[in-house]
């Protein structure tokens, strides 16, 4: 919640409501299995449950935010975040952030 209220001040916008944490799984789960299929828009009239675009708007803001996403030079979205790849970094000395 706290990465979303961060979002929502960068913004300047308020909404009356945040998105459940199923409609956030269930637009990631989209992305991992069609990751760079889609631009912003085709991939929102994609998805298998319906909702607002604002709402839409605002999972995809935080799942750039936290790193999970990327959207490349075409507007594709895609699938970026691999966490085994990164607790294999982590455990090697010399890659650990001082």
């Amino acid at each position: 919640m706290k990465l979303f209220s961060n979002l929502l001040k960068r913004r300047e916008i308020s909404y009356i409501r945040f998105p459940r944490l199923d409609t956030v799984l269930m637009v990631e789960r989209f992305i991992l299995d069609h990751g760079g299929e889609f631009n912003k828009k085709t991939l929102w009239k994609t998805l298998p449950k319906k909702m607002m675009y604002q709402t839409y708007s605002i999972i995809i803001d935080y799942l750039l935010e936290s790193g999970k996403i990327a959207v490349d030079r075409r507007g594709k979205i895609c699938w970026i975040w691999n966490p085994e790849m990164v607790k294999r970094y982590l455990k090697k000395p010399h890659l650990r952030a001082r």
